[in-house]
């Protein structure tokens, strides 16, 4: 490989590429090309930073300047400033909202501070479309241990003795998982990868895929070795296409280097790897659904058993892992399985990668330790709550979780502490919600999305899920009546305990939390047909305070129905029968005269 005198390296993930950071990268090309500096400076786009808030992101090695919302305009200033002339521009560092200082260094950011980065290891270091970046940063190493040095049985105790447990929402111990494939006789054995990655807001395999693809496909082999399996195939759906681009690219570098194929590393072993397409069905992140997707058949759910270890993909044995859960194991086969376990608290070992998401300061993605609490995550890393407002709840797990009040800020997070606080872990979606949000409302909206999600195949989540929301709908509309909240209660209950598949078991989880921890809010909604947040639009009513209103007639020109009266610098009034509640009289008032009654 060529040596450089310094590396820019681009936040190629799909938020960056989005804000034009392939723009970026080219502009630095030509540029560092009009100074004759193009084989001295190394211009690389990587996987995604994290810090998805402060994006694009352009970091600068080995100086480790890290440049915030760039544009491709910026680029000539930055060559010009920092690399000739070797001055830091100010105006796109990081600027710490708490000290009003610029920060050049991202180790000096609070963000990346309690962060212990093992899936993201590489997103934001390697260019992920060249495998030889992969193995200088021990890439494939792990995999020559297993095939060279260990016994798939070694291998599996290494997994197990780490405590590594499945990052997809079970949790399910990763060893055992292996070692119950491997016992399974078979001619014919699989390894399957999912990243059918569903929840609203969660991109945590999209961007390990993104920005590490290697690490993914280095495990499903080290996991072949293990059970016995010559094929593996990748479940991804297709709405990933920077993720699917980059994974296909890895996996034809891997078969010229010998790493995927036959006789791999000269070792006997055989493995490849196949990519499969999901439709972008919520239902398919459960492994069985997934395996019948693959198949070419509807994507629902059986009953389990017997399990995919015994009767798995083409009815053999078949182990399912996600993206998150196979990033971990080469450096778990490298470093040791005692070196993750010291990691992350009893029961749950190593690091989650989250989705941070909602009315947080720093949208984003992180991954820290198990046993952090969320108010460190929420605060420290996240920064807070946007615009200066006041916490309400953190919704973890998706639309799987529930959501959790200032109560639970001080949990440790850990598999066991969510379920016993309401929700769950989950894949890792973490929405935090202000004070403006309706709990109700939220409960709503998870229970729709789980409602076009269901497969259909058993009726309590068929029927059960459709009834809960037509009495959530009842209750925003304003014409609830006490009794619903019992009804929403038990019929929840009975959804969890019939349902066929993880899908309908903790649907009604958002429900039953918001039930537990905003009781209140469904009562006002209930007894006085008011909604505390004013967001339930069939609750709200908008008025003009004669004491504020100066007659500027902004409301009366944004109304798109023509619903506000009044003569410009006199007093206006609202015509609650023409008004359709948009909130626009609202948003648009700079006198704070429009009132939520």
């Amino acid at each position: 490989m060529a040596e450089y005198n310094m590396h820019i390296l681009v936040c190629g993930g799909t938020g960056c590429m989005a804000s034009q950071s392939e723009l970026i990268q080219t502009n630095f090309k030509n540029k560092l090309n009009e100074y004759g500096l193009a084989d001295e400076i190394q211009v690389i786009l990587t996987g995604c930073f994290g810090f998805c808030e402060k994006g694009p992101i352009v970091k600068i090695l080995p100086d480790n300047t890290f440049y915030t919302r760039v544009t491709p305009e910026d680029v000539p200033e930055i060559v010009d400033e920092h690399i000739i002339k070797g001055r830091k521009l100010e105006r796109l560092l990081y600027l710490n909202p708490e000290t009003n200082e610029r920060i050049g260094d991202s180790k000096g950011m609070d963000f990346y501070k309690k962060q212990i980065r093992i899936a993201l290891r590489n997103c934001g270091f390697i260019n992920p479309e060249n495998i030889e970046e992969y193995i200088a940063r021990h890439g494939y190493s792990a995999l020559g241990t297993c095939l060279s040095e260990k016994s798939p049985a070694e291998v599996i105790r290494m997994v197990k003795d780490s405590g590594l447990r499945g990052r997809g929402g079970g949790g399910f111990p990763t060893g055992l998982k292996w070692e119950l494939t491997r016992k399974s006789f078979s001619d014919q054995k699989y390894v399957v990868c999912n990243a059918d990655e569903g929840d609203p807001g969660a991109f945590m395999d999209r961007s390990i895929l993104e920005g590490d693809p290697h690490s993914v496909l280095e495990a499903m082999a080290i996991c072949g070795f293990c059970i016995g399996a010559d094929k593996g195939l990748v479940y991804i759906r297709a709405e990933y296409p920077l993720a699917i681009e980059r994974l296909k690219i890895a996996i034809g570098q891997a078969r010229e280097y010998g790493l995927l194929g036959n006789d791999i590393l000269g070792t006997g072993f055989n493995f490849d790897i196949e990519i499969r397409y999901g439709a972008g069905a919520f239902v398919c992140g459960e492994e069985t659904a997934l395996i019948h997707s693959m198949e070419g058949q509807r994507g629902e759910p059986t009953v389990k058993p017997p399990f995919p270890a015994e009767k798995g993909y083409n009815g053999k044995p078949t182990n399912v892992n996600n993206v998150e859960t196979f990033a971990n194991i080469p450096v778990i086969i490298n470093k040791g399985a005692e070196w993750f376990a010291s990691i992350g608290t009893e029961k749950s070992k190593g690091t989650k990668v989250f989705a941070l998401a909602g009315n947080i300061n720093n949208v984003g993605l992180i991954e820290v330790p198990m046993g952090i609490t969320l108010r460190e995550i929420i605060y420290d890393i996240g920064g807070g709550i946007k615009d200066g407002r006041e916490f309400k709840a953190v919704q973890t797990g998706g639309p799987s979780g529930g959501c959790l009040t200032k109560s639970f800020l001080d949990t440790p997070i850990d598999y066991d502490n969510l379920v016993a606080a309401g929700s769950m872990m989950g894949s890792g979606g973490m929405i935090v919600l202000d004070d403006s949000s309706c709990m109700v409302a939220i409960a709503k909206f998870y229970l729709e999305f789980t409602l076009e999600e269901s497969c259909g195949k058993c009726t309590p989540c068929r029927i059960g899920n459709k009834r809960l929301y037509e009495i959530l709908e009842k209750i925003t509309d304003g014409k609830g009546e006490l009794e619903d909240l019992n009804r929403l209660r038990m019929l929840s209950n009975v959804i969890k305990d019939t349902s066929l598949c993880g899908l309908g078991q903790t649907s009604p989880n958002p429900v039953l939390s918001t039930l537990d921890n905003f009781y209140d809010e469904y009562l006002a909604h209930v007894n006085s047909s008011t909604c505390p947040a004013g967001q339930c639009k069939a609750l709200v009513n908008y008025t003009i305070d004669a004491d504020k209103c100066t007659g500027c007639t902004l409301c009366f020109r944004n109304c798109p129905v023509g619903a506000i009266s009044g003569e410009k610098r006199g007093l206006h009034y609202i015509v609650q029968s023409l008004c359709i509640k948009c909130g626009v009289c609202f948003e648009k008032c700079k006198f704070d005269a429009v009132l939520i009654a």
